[in-house]
């Protein structure tokens, strides 16, 4: 096996990836001057000769949209994990060759959540139902949730959250998006839309709240994240999300106890410089 390693993350778009900036803090700390980490703009079509184009040197691949189940096929075997919500996030290279695909997003979303004193809850609600809802679901099932509502758009949306919530164990309660509102009184609320999609229901947020997961980092905070917090409730970030899943990456990757502390200090910096860079 080469001294000098190599991993990277690939997706489209992927220039506002924070990985390189946590992987490379990462490194530094470990003291493995020999290791690089880049980005790299790969689609679903590029994917495949990307992978064949790769050398012994490299450790592993992170990846994001739109990648996590294209990749799927081309692995040699994934994790239960993975399988579970049907969706990679990373890949690790073994010494024999092998691409083996494995979920940190989801073991990323219980350990944010431990940090901030949740380890259970009777009930929950998820707002959306795109492919960070249905880790929620598996993540909520991992800490032993009761009932969980979701909150989305359209039948469709309906049935495919109906769905994981049967395949994950997870007993799922259907709501109409423009119900929101509601959800905010649930002891756990898991917001997984897009930008601006829950400014509206900062005016919702309740006296005394119970705690937000917000998986936005940029722009942050959100301005339900900030109602949040105004309120006294505990907040979960995105940017908790991506440092500890990049914990558990680096350790798969490298062999090594991955410093938290080092790559959330750097995470915050580089969130810090680009809004500095943005403002007005």
């Amino acid at each position: 096996m080469p001294d000098d390693r190599r991993a990277a993350v690939l997706g489209s778009p992927i220039a506002h990836s924070l990985s390189p900036v946590l992987h490379r803090a990462a490194y530094a700390k470990l003291g493995l001057t020999g290791w690089r980490y880049d980005r790299y703009e790969v689609d679903e079509a590029g994917l495949p000769a990307f992978l064949q184009g790769l050398d012994r040197t490299w450790a592993g691949l992170s990846l994001t949209m739109p990648l996590k189940r294209a990749i799927i096929p081309l692995l040699d075997e994934i994790s239960e994990t993975a399988a579970s919500v049907e969706a990679v996030n990373t890949v690790l290279f073994t010494e024999e060759g092998r691409r083996v695909g494995e979920n940190t997003d989801i073991p990323g979303m219980i350990a944010a959540m431990r940090e901030r004193g949740v380890e259970r809850v009777e009930r929950a609600a998820v707002l959306g139902a795109g492919a960070t809802a249905s880790s929620a679901l598996a993540a909520l099932a991992r800490i032993q949730v009761g009932e969980v509502t979701a909150y989305v758009r359209g039948a469709a949306r309906a049935t495919e959250m109906r769905q994981w919530g049967e395949r994950l164990g997870v007993r799922v309660r259907i709501a109409d998006w423009a119900d929101a509102a509601e959800a905010m009184s649930a002891p756990l609320v898991f917001a997984t839309t897009p930008a601006g999609s829950t400014d509206a229901l900062a005016a919702a947020v309740p006296e005394r709240p119970g705690a937000l997961f917000d998986v936005l980092y940029d722009p942050w905070p959100t301005a339900l994240a900030a109602a949040w917090s105004a309120r006294g409730g505990a907040v979960v970030g995105g940017l908790d999300l991506l440092v500890h899943q990049a914990v558990l990456q680096v350790e798969r990757m490298t062999g090594g106890a991955a410093p938290l502390a080092a790559m959330r200090e750097a995470g915050e910096a580089a969130l810090a410089a680009r809004q500095r860079a943005t403002a007005p």
